[in-house]
């Protein structure tokens, strides 16, 4: 992409740079806000540094490129961390700075900046970039800054500090000195005080008076003033002040090796500089959706619209389908837009909206469609819609034509509050996948953390790994744990579930490999949780794999993960692979035996959280019908269909178990969040078939124990797979059964 950089004049923005010639991309312009007086030194700015501004004029010079500056009129207006466009406010600036270079050069689709670990700046940065149609890129987020400092020093970045303002660093000291010197005391003052090396927590500020970005001359500050803020302080603060400065003209062949000629070969020889002015704008600039666009749908019959949903009050989900549409339907886009509206109206009805929804599982017909299923799903789901945050998402294509189904079916999580916490990083980074657009890396939501479907994504590139389905798990893994490591814990002690999305593109050979690679992924993350010396009590979790057509990117796997972030260390967690004892009266007559617990995977958090996937395979089948028949299971036969009579057995047995293991833990139905019922649409039983068998199971067990209460709605949603089951080898369950439950 062709890049404009935001150019501070410190370290991290031309490292950034360099970053984004390392990554492919070519710098075109840059881009630098400044006091609007000359005079003034330092602003008091939550957004830009300023100090040494006098000097910036002259990186157009020495870098050969454009550079575009405008004088800072706005001011620190909007200080919340989720920025919205606001007059007066000194992002405005930054707004009306970019929006000029685009204007000038068309070509620019892309936003350098040197953010590392300031959410307040990143997410300023990505909104202005939203606005704008551009995409913003942070190579150096969330990096580990002692060895960004190493890497910068050991790649030929000569910056000098122009600020102290930190216990350990004295203006008389260390004001003016190369980073590389001080290099070592920084990490003496991290061990003592804790301080950030690379200056994120404003301890210092820093000016590049050369680098290799630098291809025509480097600066030399001849004289400057050093200018005190509370002398004699723990802190004294302290500033350079330029005075004279000139530039050193220098050899690109000498001071370039051949790989760095090559990289920076676009950098030219002459740069000019020119003033952005005019005021701020007074109004979002944005035109808002017609309403009449959007709600400009084909009606659709009650008796084709299916909607499910969980009963508890304070958190639950809402699912919706359409039912055999393809016959009527336009496309993907009017069915997503109708199920859209049918959910929204969904919320409307209970006092929500799309604020209150934590997670969303989009599944479509078909993945060549996800780009027009985005411009619909964007239309409904908005940044301004959700000012907490958007949901997290996952989207997996389904065989749902299949099982006669319309073309999108959505899943909403929906919570009665706004304690979310959100993760949404847009910028394409080194750290872990950007989400461009209204969804968000991960939701926590009252210790339970919601994470979007991974996929094995190269952070930096935003590309596929090229080196088989094993290689795309574990990059998915790692962009899992580097999420995760945000919210202070990781997938390898703190997961409760894993949904492994599994495309048939998967050569059969390599489903094992891929399970072996996830075990040995964990492990050895788990290793190393200890080896930090971790204190959080480990859970083991549950896993679930499931076979689907096609996936987003046409990737191999997708992960999503569920994790259980406690706010207190000390509560107690269970891990039980197989309960071998229920208690809860038998329903329908059927007698515990120890086969059943081949059926049952679950993980408790004691009064918080039951988990648990029950898996029904062919020899279950014929086991539970042959006790049914009281025949010899020898003598069943299921390998080609299963009856109807023989499903509605199944039901009931899968409603059994269910109730045995939310209730041994303490739990009850009334605590159920969502309920998925996969099933393969190989299977001679039809999806309408097999949610009516479900709906007869619950409301005989109502019957039977009164204790039991659900709404008017199922409680579960069915859901079209190829394929499920607890291991990649064998994904072949005639059912599979997830339940998530959690008390507050």
């Amino acid at each position: 992409m062709k890049v404009v950089a935001l150019v501070s004049g410190g370290k991290d923005s031309c490292y950034a740079m360099m970053k984004c010639i390392q990554y492919g991309h070519e710098i075109v312009a840059l881009a630098n806000l400044m006091p609007a007086d000359d005079s003034v030194d330092e602003l008091d700015s939550f957004m830009y540094q300023t100090v040494g501004h006098q000097i910036i004029v002259s990186y157009a010079e020495c870098m050969g490129l454009p550079l575009f500056r405008r004088r800072i009129q706005g001011s620190t207006r909007h200080q919340s961390l989720n920025y919205k466009t606001t007059p007066g406010d000194e992002v405005e600036d930054m707004f009306m700075l970019l929006n000029e270079v685009k204007r000038q050069i068309p070509s620019i689709t892309a936003v350098s900046s040197g953010a590392i670990a300031s959410d307040y700046q990143r997410l300023r940065v990505e909104s202005v970039c939203s606005r704008l149609g551009l995409v913003s890129l942070a190579y150096l987020w969330k990096q580990d800054q002692s060895l960004l400092l190493q890497e910068m020093i050991t790649n030929g970045i000569l910056a000098i500090t122009v600020k102290v303002a930190a216990i350990g660093l004295e203006p008389s000291k260390h004001l003016g000195k190369e980073i590389a010197f001080l290099n070592t005391h920084l990490h003496k003052l991290k061990e003592l005080y804790g301080i950030n090396v690379c200056g994120e927590g404003g301890e210092y500020e820093t000016l590049t008076l050369d680098c290799p970005l630098f291809v025509n001359a480097r600066i030399v500050l001849d004289e400057f003033q050093t200018v005190l803020h509370s002398p004699g302080s723990i802190a004294s603060v302290g500033v350079i002040h330029p005075l004279t400065f000139h530039l050193e003209n220098k050899e690109t062949a000498i001071s370039l090796s051949n790989n760095d000629k090559a990289n920076y070969s676009s950098l030219g020889k002459n740069g000019s500089v020119f003033e952005v002015q005019g005021d701020c704008p007074q109004r979002n600039e944005a035109t808002c959706q017609s309403n009449a666009e959007r709600t400009n749908l084909v009606e659709v019959s009650d008796d084709r619209i299916y909607i499910s949903r969980t009963k508890k009050d304070n958190i639950f989900s809402i699912c919706c389908w359409l039912q055999d549409s393809c016959k009527n339907s336009a496309g993907s886009q009017e069915d997503l837009a109708i199920v859209l509206k049918h959910i929204e109206s969904q919320l409307t009805g209970c006092g929500f909206g799309w604020e209150h929804v934590l997670y969303i599982h989009l599944y479509i017909a078909d993945m060549n469609d996800f780009a027009t299923v985005n411009e619909t799903y964007v239309r409904f789901i908005t940044q301004d819609k959700c000012p907490f945050g958007v949901p997290s998402r996952s989207t997996i294509e389904l065989p749902m034509l299949q099982a006669s189904l319309g073309r999108a079916y959505v899943e909403v999580l929906v919570a009665n509050d706004n304690s979310k916490n959100v993760l949404h990083v847009q910028s394409i980074s080194s750290w872990a996948p950007s989400c461009i657009g209204p969804y968000s890396q991960a939701t926590l939501h009252k210790e339970i953390l919601h994470m979007a479907g991974q996929l094995g994504l190269d952070p930096a590139t935003m590309t596929l790994c090229n080196e088989g389905p094993s290689a795309e798990l574990e990059q998915a893994l790692e962009n899992s744990e580097a999420v995760a490591n945000v919210f202070n814990c990781s997938i390898s002690t703190s997961a409760i579930v894993f949904t492994i999305y599994c495309s048939t593109n998967i050569p059969l050979p390599e489903r094992l490999t891929i399970q072996e690679k996830q075990d040995s992924f964990l492990k050895q993350m788990r290793l190393l949780q200890l080896e930090k010396g971790s204190k959080c009590k480990i859970l083991y979790p549950i896993f679930l794999y499931v076979l689907v057509p096609d996936l987003p990117k046409r990737a191999f796997v997708e992960v999503k993960p569920i994790l259980f972030v406690p706010e207190d260390t000390e509560t107690a967690v269970t891990s039980v692979q197989n309960p071998t004892s229920f208690t809860v009266a038998n329903c329908w007559g059927f007698q515990h035996a120890q086969w059943h617990d081949s059926c049952i995977q679950s993980c408790v958090v004691s009064g918080k959280i039951c988990a648990v996937i029950l898996s029904i395979t062919e020899d279950h089948v014929a086991k539970i019908c042959s006790e049914s028949l009281g025949v010899k299971e020898k003598d069943v036969d299921y390998h080609n269909s299963v009856s109807k009579g023989d499903m509605e057995r199944v039901s009931r047995f899968c409603v059994y178990l269910l109730d045995k293991g939310i209730v041994e833990n303490g739990f009850s139905w009334e605590d159920t969040i969502n309920l998925r019922i996969y099933f393969p649409t190989n299977s001679s039983i039809q999806l309408e078939t097999l949610s009516l068998l479900f709906k007869n199971a619950m409301n005989e067990l109502v019957e039977i124990d009164r204790r039991v209460q659900i709404g008017k709605e199922p409680i579960f949603n069915i859901v079209p797979v190829l394929g499920s089951g607890s291991s990649a080898a064998s994904m072949n369950n005639i059912i599979t059964c997830e339940l998530f439950a959690r008390k507050f």
